[in-house]
């Protein structure tokens, strides 16, 4: 019984640290909430649009790992600069790494939406 009840107890303190990262990320950054927005219109667009419940789900969860990549950027981001706040070539490749994993995240996204819609498209 006790293992079922520590189980539980880390799951609450592990859902309250990833809510309070995911409330940094929506009060810190920018991108962080223009990304949310735009899983908003794409997950609209999602169940308006006939799409197959495949790839409804691809489009819902390449937004949600947008979001996660995201979340690591910050999370780069502020690494680095609680190291220092000096000018350092890593420091911006660290930095420019995870803006990258972010970007290529989005493309992603993006293709999953271009060979669907192309999909919709051919079958009309």
């Amino acid at each position: 019984m006790n293992v079922v009840l520590d189980f539980f107890r880390r799951l609450k303190w592990r859902t309250i640290w990833s809510w309070a990262g995911i409330k940094l990320a929506w009060v810190e950054e920018h991108s962080f909430r223009s990304w949310v927005w735009a899983n908003f219109a794409s997950a609209g667009f999602a169940f308006l649009l006939p799409l197959t419940s495949g790839e409804r789900a691809l489009i819902l969860a390449l937004g949600v790992l947008v979001l996660a990549s995201e979340a690591f950027n910050t999370a780069i981001e502020r690494a680095v600069d609680y190291i220092s706040e000096d000018e350092h070539h890593l420091a911006g490749q660290a930095k420019d790494a995870g803006s990258a994993g972010v970007f290529l995240t989005a493309i992603a996204a993006g293709i999953a939406w271009v060979v669907i819609l192309y999909r919709i498209y051919l079958s009309t």
